[in-house]
């Protein structure tokens, strides 16, 4: 098929790696403009548009779709379907209407659960056992339009949000070429959503990653994992503030929340609302991410010390 494609991250960029070698004509790219990144903070293009200038493919980076100029330029390649990825801007309807096919989204969840912003993260936080692709008939609504093609995924106990991330890239990947290939076929209708079963992931922020020492052991190690890499959970002990990219919940019923009641090679064990938690990857403010033997050989603690709750 003739093709436009519009995303911006590294998610969206193995999408376009698939749908390329399926053979399909990728007339356009449509990525969000270039942004400061780094320590010396200079523009840098997504990996969507380094993957289509590798590949000699026209790339536009508008601000927005609202512009007639944009939308003639979007019109004037004759696609027979867009496919979007993680763009990060809304599609107006006039934009919707263009392709033959319209507009088919890849969302990181098995829709209707988590429609918005962070799905991977809130499946993993809500302690979903598994979650998938969905490509959609993109409508003007958040994640609200019929269902082309759903493929499920298992949330292993280990995942966080960065390798569930990696291991949806390439189902997502896979499910757009098999979704084309049907829609060429005319074996594919897209399925309406059950709204009433809707829920809403949103966007993540920093404050969330401040851990509470009173919720479970299980709750808290759902969230170190649904935070890593961003913005990471986060604990306060002696006015210091650590970075927790790595823990297990663990079965103890001692001491109260926040209260650290083992710290050895195994990792530096606090006790929760419910349980305790092992942790075994830490990072200090300027520091290097350290698994907790070396950690604690420079940031010594004692039994009975106790996190901020």
């Amino acid at each position: 098929m003739r093709l436009i494609f519009a995303g911006t991250p590294e998610f969206a960029a193995v999408a376009l790696v698939a749908l390329i070698e399926a053979g399909h004509d990728v007339a356009l790219v449509l990525t969000q403009p270039d942004r400061p990144a780094g320590r010396g903070m200079r523009l840098t293009p997504s990996p969507v548009k380094q993957l289509a200038l590798r590949h000699g493919l026209s790339v536009l980076q508008p601000a927005a779709l609202k512009d007639a100029e944009v939308r003639a330029q979007l019109a004037a390649v004759n696609a027979d379907a867009m496919i979007v990825a993680a763009y990060g801007l809304l599609l107006p309807s006039a934009v919707l209407a263009l392709p033959r096919l319209g507009c088919l989204n890849i969302h990181a969840s098995l829709l209707p659960r988590w429609r918005g912003a962070a799905p991977i993260q809130r499946a993993i936080l809500a302690g979903d056992p598994e979650t998938g692709i969905t490509i959609m008939q993109m409508d003007s609504g958040l994640d609200t339009g019929g269902m082309l093609l759903r493929a499920a995924l298992q949330i292993a106990d280990e995942d966080t949000a960065q390798t569930l991330h990696d291991k949806l890239a390439v189902l997502g990947a896979s499910s757009i070429v098999s979704a084309l290939r049907q829609l060429a076929q005319g074996t594919l209708r897209a399925q309406p959503q059950n709204d009433s079963a809707a829920t809403y992931a949103a966007k993540l922020s920093k404050a969330e990653g401040l851990i509470d020492w009173r919720k479970s052991a299980a709750e808290i190690a759902r969230a170190v994992h649904a935070y890593n890499p961003f913005p990471v959970a986060q604990a306060r002990l002696r006015a210091e503030t650590w970075r927790i990219w790595q823990a297990q919940a663990a079965q103890r019923s001692e001491g109260s929340p926040g209260e650290i009641l083992q710290a050895d090679r195994d990792g530096i064990l606090v006790r929760c609302g419910e349980g305790a938690l092992l942790l075994k990857e830490l990072q200090k403010a300027g520091g290097k991410r350290l698994p907790a033997s070396s950690f604690l050989a420079g940031n010594p603690v004692k039994l009975g010390d106790r996190f901020e709750t």
